[in-house]
């Protein structure tokens, strides 16, 4: 975020988030939290929120709407993907960073998908949406004590840190992110 940002204003600069040791979640997540390597998650999650734009800014609607096999999500359904992700993975950080017990449930990403309606809109304001939801991430990052961070929940049936949490989600973008750029954009037949 540039600096004198309304967020970066508001909310005051916490201790780094370390990294999640294995046992703070699920064997799944693992493809996702080691794509990250830095232990600065709040660097991480602004940086990304930049590629992410000047990635998605080069593109046309056109390109939006690729799939490179007739089975698999367009990129507007994978950014809206990922912000469908990013804020379930984010309320689970909240709830289990303020202490809530009560066990959180799974979701079906492939049933989002489809009542999403992200192909009827534009990838401009897919972008728009992920850089919002990115924002409220960091904010969420930024406003937790240095004791939510190592606090255990349950997310679809397995035990979880709010910090692993954070992880998950910067790994989950750069997993798709990666499967844009050698996937995707190398196919899109030109025009």
């Amino acid at each position: 975020m540039p600096d004198g940002s309304i967020i970066q204003r508001m909310i005051p600069k916490r201790a780094r988030v370390t990294r999640p040791q294995s046992d703070e979640y699920a064997p799944y997540y693992e493809k996702y939290v080691s794509l990250i390597a830095s232990d600065d998650i709040i660097g991480v999650l602004e940086s990304q929120r930049v590629q992410m734009a000047q990635l998605l800014g080069a593109r046309s609607d056109r390109e939006g709407n690729f799939r490179y096999a007739p089975d698999k999500w367009s990129v507007k359904e994978i950014i809206g993907h990922i912000c469908d992700a990013e804020r379930i993975f984010a309320y689970r950080m909240l709830c289990i960073g303020r202490g809530d017990k009560t066990p959180l449930p799974g979701f079906e990403q492939d049933d989002y998908i489809p009542t999403g309606d992200f192909n009827l809109r534009t990838l401009a304001d897919l972008a728009a949406e992920f850089a919002a939801v990115r924002a409220a991430t960091i904010a969420l990052v930024q406003s937790l004590p240095q004791e939510a961070w190592t606090r255990i929940g349950t997310a679809s049936d397995n035990p979880v840190s709010a910090r692993a949490l954070a992880y998950i989600i910067a790994g989950h973008e750069m997993h798709h992110r990666r499967i844009l750029d050698e996937k995707y954009f190398p196919a899109i037949p030109r025009a």
